[in-house]
């Protein structure tokens, strides 16, 4: 079994976890997410806040104020190193996550997703493509698009059936086709009908050929359907709802100057905000995901961060499950679900 770093060993004092050994576990579902520390670090829990790996990315930290910093798709799960320009490629095993390769980036990686046997990587200043092939991820991309504002401000990149869609904080919404490969091609455009208030864009999430996009500082929740903004909702009582996730008919908001967590409803061109506190924090959310009845949410506080991990009933109602405490500013967040 790998031996423990030095980093996993004071997340274990500080958070209270024991350290399980992986095969143990039972490829149960796990909550992933990134130390973000100079020697960036993978960090695995299982649903009750227990560290049960932690594996170097051979990458450095540094990203903030992004979402999607961590993707999954089948056994490999991408997590970005901004302070390296790269991304870390792992594949899941019986052993647990072990490091496959790492994917060179062409400007700061703040954002990842998988799709269209691809991997899409959101840099500070363009979006790339990269094939996926039996052997792993090709390190060679084979398309690249310039973002509109491309002022370092990039969000969060997300997949739709043909396209690419992007949040710049620098308000813009935007898309970028792709070939019927799955490459990246043409250049970003702005989507239609950006609300005329429009305010830092953050946070996205997309089902088939919808995305639901937030507008932080408005105070919204916007969706987009194939070039175009359609529907735009309020936020209520829950300031800057900043990052979201999606299953089934409920949306979750991770409202960071809040401290709080915001259930939605959401069929067809309907947004309704069924709960305007469905969780509370004692630091700002920093990023969420949902996944198989499971919602994870990173929040920070000074120099810690806490993973919290809660169940989803049928109501949407949430239910804390596990709580971890990581001494760094940690970054992303993801669902992995159990094959067995």
């Amino acid at each position: 079994m790998r031996s423990l770093s030095l980093f996993t060993a004071l997340a274990l004092l500080a958070g209270g976890a024991a350290t399980i050994p992986v095969h143990a576990q039972d490829r149960q579902s796990v909550v992933v997410t990134a130390s973000n520390t100079p020697s960036n670090n993978l960090l695995v829990y299982n649903s009750l806040g227990k560290l049960i790996q932690s594996v170097p990315t051979g990458g450095k930290g540094g990203v903030a104020g992004n979402a999607g910093g961590i993707a999954t798709s089948r056994d490999l799960l991408a997590v970005v190193n901004f302070g390296s320009n790269n991304v870390s490629i792992f594949v899941r095993s019986e052993e647990g996550f072990r490091l496959k390769q790492i994917v060179p980036a062409e400007s700061g990686p703040v954002s990842v997703a998988f799709g269209h046997d691809h991997l899409y990587i959101l840099g500070s200043t363009k979006v790339e493509s990269h094939q996926i092939f039996e052997f792993g991820v090709s390190p060679g991309l084979d398309g690249q698009a310039g973002l509109v504002v491309a002022d370092g401000s990039a969000a969060q990149v997300g997949v739709l059936d043909r396209q690419l869609i992007i949040s710049e904080k620098s308000n813009a919404i935007e898309k970028v086709n792709l070939t019927p490969e799955g490459a990246v091609e043409g250049t970003a455009t702005l989507v239609q009908n950006i609300p005329s208030n429009v305010n830092a864009p953050f946070g996205l999430v997309t089902r088939d050929n919808e995305a639901y996009v937030t507008i932080a500082h408005a105070n919204e929740i916007s969706l987009v359907r194939g070039d175009a903004v359609l529907t735009v909702t309020g936020s209520g009582t829950q300031s800057a709802p900043c990052w979201v996730a999606l299953d089934g008919p409920y949306l979750f908001s991770a409202n960071s100057p809040s401290m709080s967590v915001s259930r939605y409803v959401v069929y067809g061109q309907q947004i309704i905000q069924d709960a305007a506190v469905a969780a509370t924090f004692n630091g700002s959310p920093t990023d969420i995901a949902y996944h198989a009845g499971r919602v994870a949410v990173i929040d920070h506080s000074g120099s810690l961060s806490h993973l919290s991990t809660f169940k989803v009933d049928g109501d949407g109602n949430l239910t804390l499950m596990g709580l971890a405490t990581i001494p760094s500013a940690a970054n992303g967040v993801v669902i992995v679900r159990s094959e067995r």
